[in-house]
């Protein structure tokens, strides 16, 4: 696996499908989940949650916004489809993207797009990703789930060591462990979170996931008050 990490303050923006039923919602638990995803649903699934654990008291948090999260190859949050897709030379004619921006948003805003790395010219660039799952929100990219297919790592924590290598990301000692398994290491900063999770047999269940906080209580807003209009007020 080769993972390029940018800084994301250095990083020009140009331009980024979840296992897991991520579109996005991802929820991971002890057994691994997989990276094949059908980015179509994205609209339909629910969000991630933050996961049931605890820090630590004498772990900082993460005060990084959004504007701080990291860029994997050129990729981040925030961005429009045709930011990503500039990442991925002829990606605009490919049937499976075609299909994907050819879907209207659902209702809420959401919409979903998956970009498969080793069909393009610069596959080189994304070496040891499988696939990418984008979730949009109105338009920008809401969560960035990249696939790998390995390596297999002896633990969760060389993984993140490696990820956050060369960005403002804490080291992994600040990252929390979702309760129940000891494969996945999660950081939740002010306006976005992150996941890792190695796993799988040589590592083909490899992920990293990245979600717009601010995002999902948007939409969890949204479906709040669509929830409340179709409930019918007493006494009516």
């Amino acid at each position: 696996m080769k993972l390029r990490i940018t800084h994301p303050l250095s990083q020009v923006v140009l331009t980024s499908v979840a296992l897991i039923a991520i579109s996005i919602a991802c929820s991971p638990s002890k057994s691994a989940e997989s990276p094949t995803a059908n980015a179509a649903n994205a609209s339909s699934n629910e969000p991630l949650t933050s996961p049931n654990s605890s820090i630590a008291q004498d772990k900082q948090p993460c005060a990084l916004t959004l504007s701080a999260a990291p860029s994997v190859n050129g990729l981040k949050l925030g961005m429009t489809p045709d930011e990503v897709l500039a990442l991925f030379p002829g990606s605009k004619d490919d049937p499976e993207v075609r299909s994907d921006l050819a879907k209207a948003p659902s209702r809420f805003g959401t919409s979903g797009l998956m970009v498969r790395p080793d069909k393009f010219a610069n596959k080189a660039e994304f070496s040891g990703v499988s696939q990418i799952t984008f979730t949009l929100l109105d338009g920008r990219v809401a969560t960035l789930h990249i696939g790998y297919n390995g390596p297999q790592w002896p633990h969760v924590d060389k993984f993140v060591e490696k990820f956050v290598q060369g960005t403002n990301l804490p080291p992994v000692e600040f990252w929390e462990t979702f309760e129940g398994t000891d494969n996945l290491k999660i950081l939740k900063c002010v306006e976005f979170e992150v996941r890792a999770f190695a796993g799988g047999q040589g590592g083909n269940l490899n992920y990293v996931l990245l979600q717009d906080l601010e995002a999902d209580k948007k939409l969890k807003e949204r479906r709040k008050k669509a929830r409340a209009q179709a409930t019918p007020t007493p006494g009516q």
